[in-house]
């Protein structure tokens, strides 16, 4: 009997319940569990095969060692509470999927830097955020993305206001949206990473969507044969 894959899908301490629960389903969808995990947890207490590091407040830019530009509201145990995440997870080789603040928080940790604001850099999109399908993915030919999305581009939604400026070390840009502004990386080296800017999980009722999920379980699955 194939030993059910546990997927840790992190958070803040309190709310987010929607996106919370989207990933969750799309987790045991595929036949895994979602192992809930946020600022006060021992992770080394926990076991977790993958993990999805999930949308929210923009992070701290002092992690990246910038200056302020804008003023959002920033969560400093959840941003140090992923972070020791992603490094157990690439330490580890771990699946991992980032999503919204979750790519861009592994890419800061890769050494990259973010655009503090968007509205400035936008000229054939629009700023407004929305959770339905109305931006553009442009795919890069030959990406891990391109060969999981078997498409040049497809529609994704938009609920962010800060984006990836310069990648980070060993990451490389597989989807932008028709600004050019950075909407996908990944790490063609490691068995699964990949950061994406939009958020699949108001987004199941497409397979693609799903397909996101899908291929970091069958990951797991792969390196435990």
């Amino acid at each position: 009997m194939t030993q059910r894959v546990i997927v840790a899908v992190t958070g803040p301490r309190r709310g987010a319940f929607g996106p919370r629960f989207l990933v969750g389903c799309a987790l045991r969808w595929y036949g895994a569990h979602a192992l809930q995990v946020r600022p006060g947890d021992d992770l080394s207490q926990l076991h977790y095969d993958a993990v999805v590091v999930t949308g929210g407040h923009d992070i701290d830019p002092v992690i990246y060692a910038a200056e302020p530009e804008v003023h959002p509201k920033y969560d400093a145990e959840r941003d140090a509470l992923e972070l020791a995440v992603i490094d157990d997870a690439l330490a580890r080789n771990l699946p991992l999927l980032g999503i919204c603040r979750g790519a861009q928080l592994l890419n800061a940790r890769r050494g990259g830097n973010l655009f503090q604001e968007l509205k400035s850099h936008r000229k054939m999109t629009s700023n407004r955020w929305t959770i339905l399908p109305l931006k553009t993915l442009n795919i890069e030919p030959s990406s891990r993305l391109w060969r999981l999305l078997m498409s040049d581009n497809c529609r994704i939604n938009s609920l962010h206001n800060q984006a990836i400026d310069k990648v980070g070390e060993g990451l490389i840009v597989s989807g932008r949206d028709l600004d050019g502004i950075v909407q996908a990386v990944e790490d063609p080296r490691k068995p699964f990473l990949l950061g994406v800017q939009w958020h699949p999980e108001f987004l199941l009722f497409y397979r693609r969507q799903r397909l996101l999920f899908q291929a970091l379980i069958q990951a797991v699955r792969r390196a435990a044969d």
